[in-house]
């Protein structure tokens, strides 16, 4: 892979790994429609890592009070809301976890196709739009989530691993249906891709040592710098967009890409 591709493909991770589009679609699509070939696992992890960097950054703050909180409920189990909130990112981080490992290779081998992304692309998109409808009286926080809300986030999260649906978007569109603010849906998609992001790319990267193959450190190095950037900048833009504009030119950015998609494939 030269550098050129390198940096185009870091951008394109880092811009739609936190955007309700798609980043897994995007980055099939990008080397389809140029012709380029398949990135590799080593390039694959290392742009995870950068967009996981970027993710852990934006949210220290958050990470430093819950993980306490949640260690410290241990102590007489009993846990505050903060400790709750970790909770709830835990429950809802199951349903992905063991739908990724029981699919084993069958999305990989079967769902990737641009005429599968142009499909959820466009259904998930519309669904998104109707979740936003009233957004702006909608009233529940962080605070006020239960179990019952993770779960039902995270059942979301786990169909987001069909390529075109986004994870970001399904969360966020779970939570909106379940009453919660913009800002809070986002916040709470944006937690939940800390452990969304790093199991799998653990697992990749323990195959890629196990695989044992050479990489070019300066594509990786560069990979993973531009993402990490890339995504810190998007997720500050993304959260000062969402709170004056919403999710609507989301939704018109999904349903062309969908229609352009068709055009081509079909």
């Amino acid at each position: 892979m030269e550098i050129f591709q390198a940096i185009i493909l870091a951008l394109v991770q880092g811009f739609t790994e936190f955007l309700p589009v798609s980043s897994s679609a995007h980055l099939i699509l990008v080397p389809v429609l140029l012709g380029w070939e398949d990135q590799g696992l080593a390039f694959d992890v290392a742009v995870h890592v950068g967009t996981l960097a970027a993710a852990i950054f934006y949210l220290r703050r958050e990470i430093f009070v819950i993980v306490p909180a949640w260690l410290y409920g241990w102590s007489g189990l009993c846990w505050d809301k903060q400790g709750e909130l970790g909770w709830w990112i835990i429950l809802a981080t199951i349903p992905v976890g063991l739908i990724g490992l029981l699919s084993g290779t069958f999305i990989e081998n079967n769902l990737r196709s641009p005429l599968v992304i142009a499909t959820t692309t466009l259904v998930f998109g519309v669904a998104l739009a109707w979740a936003d409808r009233g957004a702006d009286s909608k009233h529940r926080i962080l605070g006020d989530l239960g179990w019952k809300d993770a779960v039902l986030i995270g059942l979301a999260q786990a169909f987001a691993l069909v390529p075109g649906s986004s994870r970001s978007g399904m969360t966020m569109m779970a939570a909106l249906l379940l009453g919660m603010t913009r800002v809070d849906a986002a916040r709470f998609s944006f937690l939940l891709s800390v452990p969304a992001i790093l199991l799998p790319g653990v697992l990749k990267g323990a195959a890629l040592v196990a695989a044992d193959t050479s990489v070019d450190l300066l594509v990786i190095a560069t990979g993973m710098l531009v993402s990490a950037i890339t995504a810190f900048l998007c997720i500050k833009a993304f959260m000062a967009f969402v709170t004056r504009v919403g999710f609507i030119p989301f939704v018109y950015y999904r349903v062309i890409l969908a229609i352009m998609l068709f055009g081509l494939f079909i």
